[in-house]
């Protein structure tokens, strides 16, 4: 089965049973968490760039631990590369943010 949750770009984003098979092999943590990977493509405080093209959905999922979804966004759908909880706040902090756009300075 194939979940699907709509990005901040309102493109579906797909999570088949296969690729949340990877993501928990590698992430044991996130075992029972698959509904939370999904609301955070949907619902995410922020969409930060990855390194390699992918976008990075973040949302705090407990105080001071934050969850984040990589994905790909084609133009008519995309689809989850992975996921991890994370504490190190500053790595993201240093990613170009995507969503919500940031406000230009004015001077």
């Amino acid at each position: 089965m194939t979940s699907t949750a709509a990005s901040k770009n309102a493109l579906p984003i797909r999570l088949p049973d296969e690729r949340w098979s990877h993501i928990t092999e590698e992430h044991c943590e996130l075992a029972g968490l698959r509904l939370e990977v999904l609301e955070t493509i949907a619902e995410a405080d922020r969409v930060l760039a990855g390194n390699a093209g992918e976008n990075l959905a973040v949302r705090e999922y407990e105080p001071g631990k934050f969850l984040v979804v990589a994905h790909r966004e084609g133009a008519a759908d995309g689809f989850i590369i992975t996921a991890f909880l994370t504490r190190r706040v500053r790595s993201l902090e240093r990613r170009r943010q995507l969503w919500p756009s940031q406000p230009s300075s004015h001077t």
